[in-house]
């Protein structure tokens, strides 16, 4: 039998002396445990518990704990990014969704951040709670011993701890980081990373509280870094830690396709859309809709579908090829590139209002050279990984080996020294990684970095140069010998600067 809602004037009158006794709180202690004691007493619920996340959303902290009418000592345990193993929190927070459970089962959910009691726990109210831009900042959640319809108390308890948070973010403002009543950020590791990502330079330590940043928040994001840098990496974590995560994450190289099929697997098509369409085809826009859709090298795409994907932006609409109707679409967009899209703007090979409309939020990833203080630890972790999937026995490093790869630029970046390091486990013979199984050439490493992309262009000037040449300048012959559709050779011509008179 479920437990009754107290009478509504009282719950008001309790409701309100609690909104008070937040605002008069002298400091963040002392605000967290009113809001933690609140919480158990509207509810009349032996457990009331305050989880906060860190600045960066990489941890959640168990910041106030109500037990059986007493404040527990603040504890300093907390959950990484993916709170992996709290299916309950991980849906309330990445959800954004209030979950109440009104016959709770520890054999059916996992249950590990509830206190161990001599009696089990049997209704469970968690919410998120959000500040006033909106943002998610932790959750509040409150647990009985008896079966008992917590969501009754949704409402008020959710107004509790927004309250709750805004008066701690007003705390924090006007206090130093010195002072006590930031006493609960002190619990904080100053950079971790705990997206998948791997590095403690002060330069991932910004791209981290970047990322943290727009984890729970809908606009489009473009990342931008030489190739090699993990931009992928970087729109993966967003996605995974952030709102979005339950949902698909869709993947498509801007620069793979030509300009035909990047459209028809983008927006999809109708039977009979054009020849070969024998059925209905559902584009990657419609495949991430609640998802995200990470756009790869952006700054190829043609300049049509650029004039497209900006209404996608803009209205949240998709038409098919082939069909005359919209349908609306819930897409997350996070774009990548290695070019600098002001230039191309500029070249009018990029449109300036996709521009601005990608880039609400800019992370800009740097190279490896730039990040010096990463670079073994990136090996190292290379290294173990390596030898894990060959089955190998471990290796270790010399030391002339690791002040080598310290004094190398990497042109390629960390995918290069990826590639390094794989290669030299399987060149060494030994236990002991040398600097002959890298073959690091330092003199010319530097002027490798700046030259690399200069280099691609010329190689892919000349191979179309060849096939121009040898269909007699007939750019139509030399597109079907390239497989590119003609308009594509031609957009490549022009962004290579490839004249007439060249061939």
């Amino acid at each position: 039998m479920l437990a009754q809602v107290p009478q509504p004037l009282h719950y008001a009158e309790g409701l309100l002396q609690s909104l008070v006794g937040l605002a008069q709180a002298k400091n963040a202690e002392n605000l967290l445990s009113e809001l933690v004691e609140a919480t158990a007493d509207l509810t009349g619920t032996a457990l009331s518990q305050l989880y906060l996340l860190d600045s960066t959303h990489t941890r959640l902290t168990l910041t106030a704990e109500w037990l059986d009418g007493l404040l527990q000592p603040q504890a300093i345990d907390s959950l990484p990014s993916d709170y992996d193993g709290e299916q309950l929190l991980q849906y309330c927070l990445c959800q954004n969704r209030v979950l109440s459970l009104n016959e709770l089962d520890s054999s059916l959910h996992q249950t590990e951040f509830l206190p161990v009691t001599q009696q089990p726990w049997r209704s469970l109210l968690c919410m998120p709670i959000v500040d006033k831009q909106q943002h998610v900042s932790g959750l509040l959640l409150c647990a009985s011993h008896q079966v008992q319809d917590l969501n009754a108390f949704a409402d008020s308890i959710s107004l509790l701890g927004n309250f709750g948070v805004n008066q701690l973010q007003l705390m924090q403002r006007q206090h130093s980081p010195a002072n006590d009543t930031v006493q609960y950020e002190q619990l904080q590791p100053p950079c971790a990373s705990g997206y998948g990502l791997i590095g403690t330079s002060q330069a991932m330590c910004d791209v981290y509280q970047l990322i943290g940043k727009v984890l729970h928040s809908p606009v489009s994001v473009l990342i931008t870094g030489e190739t090699g840098t993990g931009k992928e990496l970087v729109a993966h974590a967003i996605h995974n830690c952030g709102s979005r995560r339950s949902m698909n994450f869709v993947v498509q190289n801007c620069a793979s396709l030509p300009e035909h099929l990047l459209e028809s697997e983008l927006f999809g098509y109708r039977k009979g859309a054009f020849t070969g369409a024998d059925r209905d085809h559902k584009g990657l826009l419609d495949s991430a809709d609640g998802g995200t859709l990470f756009l790869d090298e952006i700054g190829d795409m043609p300049l049509s579908l650029q004039a497209k994907l900006l209404r996608v932006l803009q209205e949240g609409e998709v038409r098919p090829l082939g069909c005359n109707d919209t349908h609306k679409v819930d897409v997350r967009i996070i774009a990548a590139t290695h070019y600098n899209l002001h230039s191309q703007v500029e070249k009018g090979l990029f449109r300036e209002d996709l521009l601005y409309r990608l880039s609400h939020f800019p992370i800009e990833l740097p190279a490896l050279r730039e990040r010096n203080e990463d670079i073994l630890i990136l090996a190292r972790y290379f290294l173990e990984k390596t030898c894990t999937f060959l089955q190998r026995d471990p290796c270790s490093w010399s030391e002339d080996t690791l002040a080598a790869l310290v004094q190398y630029s990497f042109p390629g970046n960390v995918r290069q020294l990826k590639g390094l390091v794989e290669r030299a486990v399987l060149l060494c013979e030994g236990d002991v990684l040398l600097p002959e199984h890298f073959n690091l050439n330092r003199e010319s490493s530097a002027e490798t970095a700046t030259n690399l992309r200069q280099h691609m262009e010329h190689v892919e000037r000349n191979f179309l140069l060849d096939s121009l040449r040898k269909n007699r300048g007939n750019q139509s012959k030399a597109a079907r010998a390239l497989g590119l559709p003609r308009r594509t050779l031609l957009y490549r011509m022009e962004r290579l600067s490839i004249n007439p008179d060249d061939v």
